[in-house]
Formats: structure tokens, sequence, C-alpha cells
């Protein structure tokens, strides 16, 4: 070897340690950063020995395709059942000690006491104050109903809003990835930005990738509409100021197509926005149907009928009537109300007479007289016809169906907890895989580190050989 073809080594082994010692460096500073993707400076040899020929970047397009969809699952399982704890929580927690069937089966222990009693007017008292509990547990279960549809649509705008955000810079990153490609140039960062955009994407919405010539991307949602194809697609949705029990929520459009809701516990959702479609459209509707079929079933059970009509006896509502039997009256829960005149005169229960004196039962006033609070009884323990439409059985005692509407919503919330935990395990091993595969380990990277130093110590070394060959041979000449 010639001193010249030494001294070229010698460059080259400089130049590639310089290399691959900045693309280590940056491998370590990145090592806690879940959005980077380990680096590689490739050698290949030349005639001058070997040189950095191309930094190849760590990926696994499999594992992250499979990282993406269980983002996609989990976020939509752990919005749904966090939903459904707010649900719970009104209803009191994990006893459902505030729920309405509690303050009903306490009502109905009360009027049994007092059909015993019909005398004591105290126990008419305790009648009249636990009719309203159970009226005000059904006002307050409704509003949270209605406030969890509002807060739910509240984030459907934000993440609308987000996800057009995110759209437009996965435009960018996708255009620096082509230009990086298409020039040869190294593109690991925008391929690592656009990486990471995918992956906040899919905690929005349920998506799929497929990459094309020149490492251009399109992204589709998880029921197959485009939502990215050179440009991002248009998501639009109109925000809603305020629900009630007959307010529609409105949809959500990805370039003009509906985005569907989830369905079930375990829900079939991918992404946060089905989630929360469902909690709007779906669980929360169905539960109000059930809170307004247990409210028209109490008008129902004591109205006054004088012969002439039906009207409300110690419960009424809004409207004042007595809805239609077996049909829902969408919103009567929110209004449900104990008629004012029980608050003065607690006995009207045992009497009759709300709407007159031709409603009264017990003309002569009698303290023994329990007719009416009996018959009352015997209706509370009768089946009544319910609107099958609440998903609950068409034909029960109110008691029965207001316990079978806790036992749904407690169903449905206890299956959405085992499926959060699944799918949570599910994201936590696809992204320890992923990281297996792409992200960096201190060990590998110190251990190069060490090779790298011994590589310039080696070079050093030739250097300083040629430079003492160099110094005898001039020594010589003189």
């Amino acid at each position: 070897m010639s001193l010249s073809s030494a001294i070229n080594t010698a460059n080259s082994i400089f130049s590639n340690t310089a290399q691959q010692t900045a693309i280590v460096s940056k491998n370590i500073a990145n090592a806690s950063n879940s959005d980077y993707s380990r680096r590689l400076a490739m050698l290949g040899t030349s005639g001058n020995g070997a040189q950095v020929v191309s930094i190849q970047r760590a990926q696994n397009d499999a594992l992250l395709k499979q990282n993406i969809v269980s983002i996609s699952q989990a976020s939509a399982q752990g919005t749904l059942f966090a939903g459904l704890e707010t649900l719970k929580s009104s209803l009191g927690g994990n006893d459902y000690e505030t729920s309405p069937s509690t303050y009903l089966a306490a009502f109905r222990d009360s009027l049994q006491t007092f059909a015993s009693t019909p005398g004591n007017t105290t126990i008419a008292a305790t009648l009249v104050s636990d009719a309203n509990d159970l009226a005000n547990s059904l006002n307050k279960t409704s509003t949270a109903v209605q406030d969890l549809r509002l807060e739910a649509d509240k984030e459907i705008a934000t993440s609308v809003n987000t996800l057009n955000g995110l759209l437009a810079d996965f435009e960018k990153a996708n255009n620096g990835v082509m230009t990086a490609t298409a020039s040869g140039a190294d593109g690991s960062d925008a391929l690592d930005q656009r990486d990471k955009i995918l992956r906040q994407i899919s905690e929005i919405v349920g998506i799929s990738t497929v990459t094309r010539s020149n490492n251009d991307t399109v992204i589709y949602t998880s029921d197959g509409t485009v939502l990215f194809e050179n440009t991002p697609r248009s998501v639009t949705f109109a925000a809603t100021s305020g629900f009630g029990a007959t307010t529609t929520g409105q949809p959500i459009y990805v370039d003009g197509v509906p985005v569907a809701a989830g369905t079930g516990g375990n829900t079939s959702g991918e992404g946060k926005l089905s989630a929360l479609l469902q909690l709007r459209d779906e669980i929360a509707p169905k539960f109000q149907s059930q809170l307004d079929e247990v409210a028209r079933g109490l008008v129902e059970l004591f109205k006054e009928d004088d012969g002439s009509g039906a009207l409300p006896g110690l419960f009424t509502w809004a409207s004042g009537t007595v809805p239609a039997t077996g049909t829902i009256e969408p919103g009567i829960a929110a209004t449900l109300q104990v008629n004012s005149l029980a608050q003065s005169d607690p006995l009207l229960v045992r009497d009759g007479g709300f709407n007159g004196t031709t409603y009264v039962k017990n003309t002569d006033g009698s303290s023994g007289y329990s007719d009416l609070l009996d018959s009352y009884v015997t209706a509370m323990d009768g089946n009544l016809a319910f609107d099958t439409t609440t998903g609950l059985d068409g034909s029960s005692t109110i008691l029965d169906f207001a316990t079978a509407s806790v036992g749904w919503l407690e169903d449905l919330r206890s299956s959405a907890s085992t499926a959060n935990d699944n799918k949570a395990a599910l994201l936590s091993r696809t992204q320890e895989a992923l990281n297996n595969e792409t992200g960096v380990s201190m060990d590998e990277e110190l251990s190069l580190l060490l090779d790298l130093e011994q590589s310039y110590k080696a070079s050093a070394k030739l250097v300083s050989t040629v430079d003492a060959m160099m110094a005898a041979l001039l020594e010589a000449v003189r």
C-alpha cells in the first residue's frame, strides 16, 4: 500500500466514523421517543474502501398497521367505557343507590306501609316524600343522560377539528416523504412524522393505509371511505347547542359519507368518533327511553278516573295528561313531579281527589279507608305494558322494569370494562412488538459506539504511522 493510498483510506475511515457516530448519537438522543425509528448507516465498498452509502430506517409495515388498528380499537373502547362509567356515576356508583329503581322500591314499601295504616298522617307524609325522591331521581338521571349526550357532541366537534388539522399535517409529511424518495435523500425524519400523524389520526377514526409508488400513502377509514388521497378529504360536523329526549344529533361526514357508530359493549367501533356517536345516538337515547317508560308507568298507575276521563293523580308531568299505554312519551322523565296538592295534603293519596271532588274515593273521610291504596299496591305488583323499543320486556311490573333498566346498563358497562382491558393489553403488546423492531436499544447503540471508537483509534494510528514514515523519508532525503 502506498502512503497516498493509506492516507485516502484513513480519510475514508474518518468520514465513515463521523457519519456513523452522528447516526448513533441521534439514536441515543431519541431512545425514549416512541415516535422515532432507529437509523443505521449502511456501508458499501469503493476504490478507497468502505463508505456510507445510505441511511436505513428500521420499520415493519405489518406491525405498524396492526399497531394502528389496536390504537383505534382501544381508543373507541376506552371512550365508550368512560361514557358508561359517567352514566353509572349518575346512578350512585357501584351499588346504584340513587337509581330510580332504588327509590321506586322505597316508594313501594312506603305505599304498602301506608295501606296497612291509612289513618297515619306521618306515614302519609313519608310516602309523599319518597314519591318526591323518586321523581327527583328520574329528573336528575334524565338530565345526566342529556348532559352526557351534549358532552359527547362537544367532544365530537373538537375531535373533528383536530382530525382536519392532522390531515393537513399529513399532507406536508407525505409530500416530504415523496420528495425525499424521488431525490434519493434520507426521508427518515419525514417518515417518522408521517407515522406519528397516522397513529394520532387512528385515535380519532379507524383507518387503513395503502402505500403506492414513490412512497405515497393513501388513507381510508375503516368502512372504506377515502380520508386522504393526495389531499385531505373534508370531514364535517355541525355541533348541537343542547340536547333533550327528542333531540337528534348531527352526523359526521367524511367526504360526504356519514361515519357509522359502534355497536355493543365490546364495541365494533374504531376510533373515538364511532364510540362518541354510539354513546350520543344509541346508548344514551335508549336509556332515556327506559327512564321515560318508568315515569309514564307511574303516571298511569296513579291516575284518577271519574268515568269521564283519566287525569294524572299523585304523579304528573309537563303536559298534565295520562300518556298512551305501552308507548314511549319522550322526555316525560325529565318533567315528572309529585302533584303539588300532595305536599299540603298527603291524605289525598288515600282518599283521591287531586282533580276535584268527582275523583274523591273516600267520600266520608274515613281514616280506615284503604281501598284506593290497596288498588295502587296491587297495580304496582301487576304487569304493565312497556314499549319494546326500549330493549326490555314489553310486559312486567314497573319495579322489575326499572331494575332491568339498571341491569341493562350494568351488563353493557361490564362488557365494556372487560373489552377495554383486553384491547388495552393488545395495544400494549403491539406497541411493544413494534418498539422491539423499530425502537432504539441503548445496549446496542453503546456497543456500536465502542466499535466506532476502535475504528477511529485504528484510523488515527494509521495516520500516525504514515506521518512517521513521511518524517523518516524527509529526514533521509536531507
